[in-house]
């Protein structure tokens, strides 16, 4: 089948502007109105805090928000990442122990 038989097209709103976007596939429209949601969301409550209604200005503060998340995560996983890494090592080498 061609895959762009399958596109299916998805509008949502954020931050009071409508955007027509396309998905490969109901699966993953109802990943983009999800994401969209949650960027609305966002955008909002960005704005109310910070007394901005310039939507340039909205996305841009709410591009550091989600910019200063994603570092925080990256943080986690490189973390999570080195705490892994020392487990197997330590697992590998009671292993060693165990068989020898």
């Amino acid at each position: 089948m061609n895959p762009a038989a399958e596109r299916k097209t998805v509008r949502v709103t954020i931050f009071n502007q409508a955007y027509t976007l396309a998905a490969a596939n109901a699966e993953d429209a109802a990943g983009i109105e999800a994401l969209a949601h949650s960027i609305d969301d966002l955008m909002h409550d960005v704005a109310q805090r910070s007394g901005v209604s310039d939507s340039g200005r909205v996305a841009v503060l709410t591009a550091l928000h989600l910019a200063d998340r994603l570092r925080g995560l990256e943080s986690e996983l490189t973390s999570l990442k080195e705490r892994v890494d020392l487990k197997s090592r330590e697992f590998a080498l009671l292993l060693d122990q165990a068989i020898e």
